[in-house]
């Protein structure tokens, strides 16, 4: 028996007299014959490689018939299979550890948990409503929950893929709304005041050698970043041996694994070479002891850029105080190589961004040349305007 898929138009699709149209969302249906009769059925989906799936499994099923077996009942999928089903696909995934511990704490910790305590225990059951009473429980920025409902999406997505689903009830969700505010970062005068910061950091200890190693080696850590736009995980866990002899850093971002090659500038990589060690000194690494989880060293130096933050004091036009982040670092890289001149594809790859619509979502307001581009436009079109005076 032999399944095809045909699309039932709405009356306003341009696509109207092609049936066989995969593309747009009008409702999917099925059709067969069997023993001489023809059947039709909806595929109860709109997508087309969902009822070419639901085609495959009709043919299936009608071949075991065909065979003298007996249909099987189906039996649903319970949420606490599918959760640590889905896990345990992403760990082979081999992602950062980190990932794994946030998609963890989603749908482990957080949804399978409201799931069990609302009584829900199979997937079926979680539809677009429990869904939409689920998200009503988030807490955090618009951010958090924008990123939370695109993994809700790929979860339900993995779920129609192994079989226990047939459509995706997290597409029934509105749109989460995020003001995103411009990218930030620290002209040449706001720098300098972080640097300078740095000579008085801990100055009530300055006696103690501890002490002088660690505002030293902040002051390395921070200029690190500012001359090469690494993050800061990426900068505290880097190995010596990623800096050549020509001054140059060459390594796989944490978060992306995607490879970066930055030259470093003469004086900042002098300073790294020469950076003092710390209170438990490794040799493979300028900033990290080696010990314990990455994760943790980071929040020890970023514990200490709260307080060099506060030292420095640098507010805005209204006298009001800046927040300030060690992120700032890397945004104030690219953005001053933009301003240089320096293309956005360029910038992008020292980055170390999987996709330049990264680079652009971000930094595209500082792209000198664009800028430029726009300001001869609009000069052009006084021109034009003066000429029909």
């Amino acid at each position: 028996m032999n399944v095809t898929v045909w699309t039932r138009h709405c009356a306003d699709c341009p696509q109207a007299n092609d049936p066989n149209h995969r593309r747009c969302r009008c409702p999917k249906h099925l059709s067969w014959s069997d023993n001489g009769k023809q059947f039709r059925k909806s595929a109860k989906t709109r997508s087309w490689e969902i009822a070419t799936k639901k085609a495959r499994a009709k043919e299936l099923e009608h071949e075991r018939i065909a065979a003298g077996e007996k249909p099987k009942k189906h039996e649903p999928t319970s949420v606490s299979k599918a959760v640590d089903a889905y896990l345990a696909d992403k760990r082979s995934q081999n992602l950062q550890q980190a990932t794994i511990q946030k998609l963890t704490t989603i749908f482990k910790k957080q949804l399978l948990a409201w799931c069990n305590k609302n009584s829900i225990h199979y997937l079926p059951d979680l539809d677009v409503t429990r869904v939409r009473q689920w998200r009503t429980t988030w807490e955090g920025g618009g951010i958090a929950a924008k990123k939370k409902q695109e993994r809700l999406i790929g979860f339900f997505y993995f779920c129609i893929s192994s079989g226990w689903i047939h459509e995706n009830p997290a597409k029934g969700l509105s749109r989460i709304k995020v003001d995103q505010k411009p990218t930030d970062y620290f002209p040449q005068d706001e720098f300098n005041k972080i640097i300078d910061a740095t000579y008085i950091y801990d100055s009530k200890t300055v006696n103690a050698k501890e002490m002088r190693n660690n505002a030293t080696r902040l002051r390395v850590l921070t200029l690190l970043m500012r001359w090469s736009g690494l993050a800061i995980r990426d900068a505290v866990t880097l190995e010596r041996t990623r800096l050549d002899k020509d001054d140059n850093l060459f390594l796989y971002r944490a978060k992306t694994g995607v490879p970066v090659y930055v030259p470093l500038r003469p004086d900042v990589a002098k300073q790294l070479r020469e950076i003092p060690p710390g209170p438990k000194p490794n040799p493979r690494y300028f900033f990290w002891s080696g010990n314990g989880q990455p994760k943790s060293a980071v929040a020890d130096w970023q514990r200490a850029y709260r307080k060099l933050f506060k030292l420095a004091a640098i507010k805005h036009a209204d006298d009001t105080f800046k927040r300030c982040f060690p992120h700032m670092f890397r945004d104030t890289f690219a953005v001053e190589n933009l301003l240089a001149g320096i293309t956005l594809e360029k910038v992008s790859l020292l980055l170390g961004h999987s996709s330049i619509k990264t680079t652009e979502r971000h930094y595209a307001p500082f792209v000198k040349a664009r800028q430029e581009e726009i300001v001869a436009a609009v000069r052009q079109a006084w021109a034009t305007m003066d000429a029909r005076a």
